[in-house]
This record gives C-alpha cells, sequence and structure tokens, in this order.
C-alpha cells in the first residue's frame, strides 16, 4: 500500500499523522490493502464474465485472452485506485 501510504503523506497529512501518532497507521493500511484486493479480485471476475471471457477463449486464442485480461485488469486497477487508494 505504498501508494495510499504516499498519497496520506502528500495530500492528508492530518489523517496520516492522527494514524501514526495513535499507531494505527499499519493495522490501517494492512485493512485497506485487504479491501483493495478483495475488490480487485471481485472487479476481475464480474467483468471477465460479464464479456465472456473463459477458459474456453484461453485455449482457442491465448493471445486474445491474455489482451483482454489486461485490459480487465488496467480497468480494475483504475476503479480500486478510484475507490479506495487515491481518496
Amino acid at each position: 500500500m505504498e501508494r495510499h501510504l504516499r498519497y496520506l503523506r502528500q495530500h492528508r497529512k492530518a489523517l496520516y499523522t492522527e494514524l501514526q501518532i495513535t499507531g494505527k497507521l499499519n493495522g490501517y493500511l494492512a485493512d485497506l490493502n485487504k479491501q483493495a484486493e478483495s475488490m480487485f479480485l471481485e472487479l476481475v471476475k464480474q467483468m471477465a464474465a460479464r464479456e465472456g471471457i473463459t477458459e474456453q477463449l484461453k485455449a482457442q486464442n491465448q493471445m486474445l485472452w491474455v489482451q483482454r485480461m489486461n485490459n480487465i485488469r488496467n480497468q480494475a486497477t483504475e476503479m480500486v485506485n478510484g475507490d479506495l487508494i487515491y481518496v
């Protein structure tokens, strides 16, 4: 969660200082990391299902599957960043 830590230091200094002083910074970051990872995995799963990206496609056309999955992962990363990391 380096990105969120950097964001806190630069843009949310009061929150960063409060979490650091109270000793809750590591727990806060660990919890946020779990939330972000869970959200990312769920988004990838949902988006892949919605776009019909299956194991069958992977077996038939690996390059297309990789292309489409990379696109989905990038979209999911942007969504997680907007909803959890840079807030």
